[in-house]
């Protein structure tokens, strides 16, 4: 090998070597490219994503106690004031819109408030049950729940007792408005999270 040839080997090695050390430095410097996000979601009975229901029925009767855990995790790398709103709908009524962020008109039946760290999971025992029904001609209105030990009242009809819904929202505190609003970020760049899970009530046993 010539030395030309040996010149060429130790210049590449050296930058090499250079490209090498100053790797680091350049990761470090570049932005984080990961979006910060909640995750929010419904565990069924013992914390698993099944048996969400009594007896794995979806028709919930009278007095029937549902046992649910609300899964909660946060990873928008600081630490927030958050607010878990639940909401009972029927088929009809409107969801929480997802692209607009905006939460769904139905009145709060049951909220929950809680400081939540970064990288922190939270588990929250949800146990709910009907307590009034009332039949108008072929609908059913549910007029009392329980959640948590608490009787609300709800007042929410839907045709032959079909397709509840209970529908989780989590709403953030936002210090600049000294208030909750349903997700978080600016309004350019907002974000929301929320969840649903479908029932049927019925009057029989």
């Amino acid at each position: 090998m010539s030395l030309n040839d040996w010149h060429r080997v130790f210049v590449f090695v050296c930058i090499m070597l250079v490209l090498l050390a100053c790797a680091p430095m350049v990761t470090a410097l570049l932005p984080n490219r990961e979006e910060p996000y909640f995750a929010l979601a419904l565990l069924g009975k013992e914390g698993r994503a099944e048996h969400y229901y009594p007896g794995d029925n979806n028709s919930i009767g009278v007095g029937d106690i549902v046992n649910w855990t609300i899964y909660l995790y946060n990873h928008i790398e600081e630490t927030r004031y958050v607010a878990i709103r639940v909401k009972l709908l029927n088929s009809s009524m409107l969801a929480p819109n997802s692209s607009l962020c905006n939460p769904t008109v139905a009145p709060v039946v049951y909220e929950v408030r809680q400081v939540i760290m970064n990288n922190q999971t939270l588990l929250l025992a949800f146990y709910w049950s009907i307590i009034k029904v009332e039949q108008i001609d072929d609908f059913l209105d549910v007029q009392f729940v329980s959640v948590n030990g608490d009787s609300i009242y709800t007042h929410v009809v839907a045709p032959y007792g079909f397709n509840y819904r209970v529908v989780f929202e989590l709403w953030v505190y936002d210090e600049a408005v000294g208030d909750f609003r349903f997700g978080w970020g600016n309004d350019d760049e907002a974000r929301c999270v929320w969840n649903q899970i479908w029932f049927n009530v019925t009057l029989s046993k």
